[in-house]
């Protein structure tokens, strides 16, 4: 007797339900410069968390390999502006994610969207059928302005 048809293997859509609960980074928020910036200079964003993450999980029975890659990330940068970008940033010199201020102080932080993809029992890799997100950890900044005063060099 057959008994595969009693207990079919994983549907994606099950999968799907499990990768929302996997216990997935939540990739810090980093600043540069460090502390407080300045008008007129940008400030730098990115994450050095990981960027991929494999588990695997028991669903009645089966043994699945899940394999959760971050895809994009939403930098919200405490002035009303979200910024997004497929690549975790990265600090200066090779910034790709920055964002001018006004003076005052901010609070941002980065959301990461994350897809998968997953194998039952060593099988064929699939797509997990949908995304997850998880909210790193905020900074917060003074963008402080500063006036340029000019001296004497003589003095």
């Amino acid at each position: 007797m057959d008994i595969t048809a009693l207990n079919p293997p994983p549907s994606p859509g099950e999968v799907f339900r499990y990768f929302q609960t996997l216990p997935l980074p939540q990739l810090p928020t980093q600043q540069q410069p460090p502390g407080n910036a300045l008008v007129g200079l940008p400030v730098v964003f990115y994450t050095d968390g990981p960027t991929t993450q494999t588990f695997t999980v028991d669903i009645r029975g089966f043994t699945v390999d899940i394999v959760a890659t971050a895809t994009g990330f939403a930098w919200h940068t405490g002035d009303g502006t979200t910024l997004t970008s497929t690549d975790p940033g990265a600090p200066y010199p090779d910034h790709t994610v920055s964002h001018d201020y006004r003076s005052g102080s901010y609070t941002a932080s980065v959301t990461t969207t994350w897809s998968g993809t997953f194998s039952v029992d060593g099988g064929a890799s699939a797509d997990v059928p949908g995304t997850t997100t998880t909210d790193g950890q905020p900074v917060t900044f003074t963008v402080l302005q500063s006036s340029p005063v000019l001296t004497n060099p003589f003095d």
